[in-house]
């Protein structure tokens, strides 16, 4: 069984972000050079970020999802300073917003269309521009980070169950279409202790963790773990999506 990355790529959009930033540091200490995606926000911690790496010549690179001529410029890029292999790529860049399941009014256009150009569409965009690098490899992988709330249809919105499941559904859809040369596979976390979901904290992680059977919500580094498993120990396994969430979706 591989036990290291030793002489791989490893691309992660959304680096900058907790569970992209655990990522990381996981992949970079198991022998991979990583490069981490920044927005112009987050642009300082991500530099940070891929200097305090182990090994040598980490990068961090600016990219909006929801925007593909700067995953093309990203493409670019990592082509120009790191040659036109890329072994992983971890699609972790996302956001939401709490809007009540109940109050339809409040989920309006702008929003939905925002969380899917974000949430699905820059997921799959990034897909689509790395695809040729990653068959290069000749055993590529793609992990996309979903959500349980993909499959049990709670979460901060009603649209945010949505693109997490159309998230599974992709993973399933393009490990047929980019087998044998890639494999695609899912992460599915359930409450992780980040400031991802605006208005969450302490108090609504210990009432979380009281009706979780492991009675503790995930760290960044739990759903890391299961990314970098996808790499190292689950080598038979492509369109499958993995739950990271101490069984809460029981």
């Amino acid at each position: 069984m591989q036990n290291s990355l030793d002489g791989q790529l490893a691309l992660i959009i959304g680096g900058s972000g907790a569970i992209g930033a655990a990522t990381a540091r996981l992949f970079a200490g198991a022998g991979a050079r990583v490069v981490v995606t920044h927005t112009a926000r987050s642009a300082a911690s991500a530099v940070a970020l891929a200097e305090s790496l182990p090994g040598a010549d980490n990068l961090a690179l600016p990219a909006d999802v929801a925007d593909t001529a700067s995953l093309l410029a990203l493409r670019d890029a990592v082509r120009g300073r790191c040659g036109q292999t890329l072994h992983v790529l971890v699609n972790a860049a996302g956001f939401t917003k709490p809007v009540p399941h109940a109050d339809l009014d409040a989920l309006d256009d702008e929003l939905i269309d925002r969380m899917f150009a974000v949430n699905w569409r820059g997921q799959f965009a990034a897909i689509r521009t790395f695809a040729p690098m990653l068959k290069a490899s000749g055993d590529g992988l793609i992990v996309s980070i979903s959500s349980i709330a993909g499959q049990t249809g709670i979460g901060s919105s009603i649209a945010y169950c949505a693109v997490k499941a159309g998230i599974d559904v992709m993973t399933k859809s393009l490990a047929r279409a980019l087998a044998p040369e890639i494999r695609v596979m899912g992460v599915a976390p359930g409450v992780v202790d980040t400031d991802f979901v605006p208005g969450r904290g302490a108090e609504f992680n210990t009432k979380t963790a009281a009706t979780t059977p492991l009675c503790r919500v995930a760290l960044p580094e739990d759903v890391a773990e299961a990314v970098l498993a996808c790499a190292i120990s689950l080598r038979f396994s492509t369109g499958t999506t993995l739950v990271v969430d101490g069984g809460r979706s029981l």
